[in-house]
């Protein structure tokens, strides 16, 4: 399952008690409706872990859109964790103080997630 585009695309895995979105390309504000909606579309799990590592521009407007999908989430008892951002995107996160908000992991291997 997924959405694509020019310059960004999500593939969104589905699992017991976890969804498993992955961002890839630029998320400003040209394409976060695409993000957003892919968020929203997400079945409610306990877990949504967003793999950012693909990401290279996280906005404004994208940052507007995680704080309403983690408020969301938390509203329905779920966690929404932020895994692997690129630098770049990890620099946003602390700018705007969200990595103090929300979970950010970065994974040692393949399914296997450690605090950052």
């Amino acid at each position: 399952m997924g959405q694509r585009s020019d310059r960004f695309h999500v593939e969104i895995e589905v699992a017991d008690h976890v969804v498993d979105v992955r961002a890839v390309g630029e998320i400003d504000i040209a394409t976060v409706g695409s993000f957003r909606a892919a968020l929203w579309a997400a079945p409610a799990r306990p877990v949504l872990r967003l793999d950012l590592s693909g990401v290279r521009v996280l906005s404004a407007a994208a940052v507007r859109a995680l704080i309403a999908a983690h408020l969301r989430i938390r509203s329905r008892g779920g966690e929404l964790v932020l895994v692997d951002p690129d630098p770049v995107v990890a620099r946003v996160l602390r700018a705007t103080g969200l990595h103090r908000v929300m979970t950010v992991r970065e994974s040692a291997r393949a399914g296997d997630l450690v605090a950052a």
